[in-house]
């Protein structure tokens, strides 16, 4: 490693997936995205030795019968980057009772739903971040999350481990956690959209099997 090398922050990021994603992504024509650039674009200054991603994969629906599609088609993007090594949850689906928003005369005020949620990305991030803390494989983590229940293992590797952690908040800014900024953390931002905008893959990318073309409509 030249000397060069060696004085810039050794660092690993750590990216919440759907956080991410329901932050920065939806909705906008950013989809492709290539978070090599992303990652290196906005830290220019460190060494990024990894990037971790943390997600989980989902199902084809019947309003979206391409959506596991999509997402397979990406995360076999993703897996030809060097740098970067996907770690996966997994989803629960379980029926919940919610209260109506307008009930009716004579109908229950409640209504049972089927409530799918993303689990083990959280926890995922939080215990590869104090293991790579613990095995000092980086000085500085960055994570791409909005999710105070982070701030404990983000506490816990700054004033007991030494490592600086910065965090991008995927999310507007209305939409700030006042937990995770209270932290002291080396930095917390948002992810500016410019950035998201000047990382995107080329329409086609290759793998040892074949081309990986752009899923329609991102």
């Amino acid at each position: 490693m030249s000397e060069m090398v060696a004085n810039r922050p050794q660092t690993i990021v750590y990216i919440d997936g759907f956080n991410f994603y329901y932050g920065a992504i939806k909705g906008t024509h950013y989809k492709w995205l290539n978070l090599e650039a992303l990652c290196q674009r906005l830290l220019s200054g460190d060494n990024i030795v990894k990037i971790r991603y943390f997600t989980a994969r989902v199902d084809a629906r019947d309003d979206d019968p391409q959506l596991a599609s999509r997402q397979g088609t990406y995360l076999r993007v993703l897996a030809t980057m060097p740098l970067v090594e996907i770690h996966y949850g997994h989803f629960v689906t379980r029926p919940v009772r919610l209260p109506r928003a307008k009930p009716q005369p004579g109908e229950s005020p409640t209504v049972e739903v089927l409530r799918t949620e993303e689990k083990g990305s959280d926890v995922n991030l939080a215990t590869y971040l104090l293991l790579d803390a613990c095995k000092n494989s980086c000085d500085t983590a960055v994570v791409f999350s909005n999710d105070s229940d982070l701030a404990q293992a983000f506490d816990v590797a700054q004033s007991e481990m030494g490592i600086r952690v910065g965090i991008f908040n995927p999310h507007l800014r209305r939409h700030r956690s006042r937990r995770l900024q209270e932290l002291g953390c080396l930095f917390y931002r948002q992810v500016p959209k410019r950035a998201l905008e000047l990382s995107q893959l080329p329409d086609t990318v290759h793998d040892l099997i074949g081309p990986i073309r752009k899923p329609e409509g991102w």
